[in-house]
């Protein structure tokens, strides 16, 4: 009698394990999918930065495609083709060569040594406009609502505009040729103490915007500087055929390089 009993559950514990064998084929099917797809989407750049003398390397910032040369990428972890969240570069003026290898600026520049070197340098970040207004919104819309009301003269046709205490932008200048605002204007810090004043000027490209930086000094022959900048941006981000073309004709290019 007690094996009659014994032999049903034996049986009853072999059918109720049945269903898991497909259970298994499942999960294994769902595991090699997911490790495919991982696989297909992961980036195909080895992680190793390129070499500062290699030539430019192909990098897209939302989309945007930009043609930088190594050298004047500032962090050694963004030396590498494909997309980017942002970019931060250095250049020399008025050459707007890649500083030299045995020559280049950390991102944080605390010493004084390396203020006086910045000061020969005009510093470049790209990054997504986002939701921030494009450049000449700001200087139409934004920007007017802080500035005092009585502008004074600069050099060479420019007008200086000081910022009001208590705004977001005080202790600084909006400077801005008086002619044709659209043509030129700077958010630029007034020297304290030792520490030079520095300008900003922002130029949007399509859906990024290109943040420059340069000593205030450099306002003296603005005409140059914007002219520079002008030539820098049409440097690293050539005019010319559609945006989804550009990147399919870069597509081998970043793969000879990874």
């Amino acid at each position: 009698m007690a094996a009659h009993v014994a032999y049903p559950q034996k049986t009853r514990r072999r059918r109720a394990g049945l269903p898991l064998l497909p259970l298994a084929l499942l999960l294994a099917l769902a595991l090699f999918g997911g490790s495919f797809v991982a696989y297909a989407l992961w980036p195909t750049w080895s992680g190793a930065p390129v070499a500062l003398d290699a030539p430019v390397i192909p990098i897209t910032i939302e989309g945007v495609l930009f043609e930088l040369p190594p050298g004047a990428i500032r962090a050694a972890v963004e030396r590498h083709p494909g997309a980017h969240e942002r970019i931060d570069l250095a250049f020399l003026w008025p050459s707007l060569l890649p500083p030299p290898p045995d020559d280049s600026l950390p991102v944080q520049t605390p010493t004084a040594a390396a203020t006086e070197r910045a000061a020969e340098r005009l510093f470049v970040t790209i990054a997504p406009l986002g939701s921030v207004l494009p450049p000449n919104e700001r200087l139409r819309s934004i920007y007017p609502r802080y500035v005092e009301a009585t502008a004074s003269a600069g050099a060479d046709g420019l007008a200086i505009l000081p910022f009001r205490t208590g705004s977001p932008y005080r202790g600084e200048d909006l400077v801005y040729f008086a002619d044709a605002p659209d043509r030129f204007f700077a958010r630029c810090t007034r020297q304290v103490g030792i520490v030079p004043g520095n300008c900003i000027v922002d130029r949007e490209v399509g859906r990024v915007v290109a943040t420059l930086r340069f000593p205030r000094d450099w306002l003296k022959g603005w005409r140059e500087v914007s002219a520079g900048i002008d030539r820098l941006l049409a440097q690293l981000k050539p005019s010319g055929g559609n945006q989804k073309s550009e990147t399919r004709s870069r597509k081998s290019e970043i793969r000879n390089l990874n």
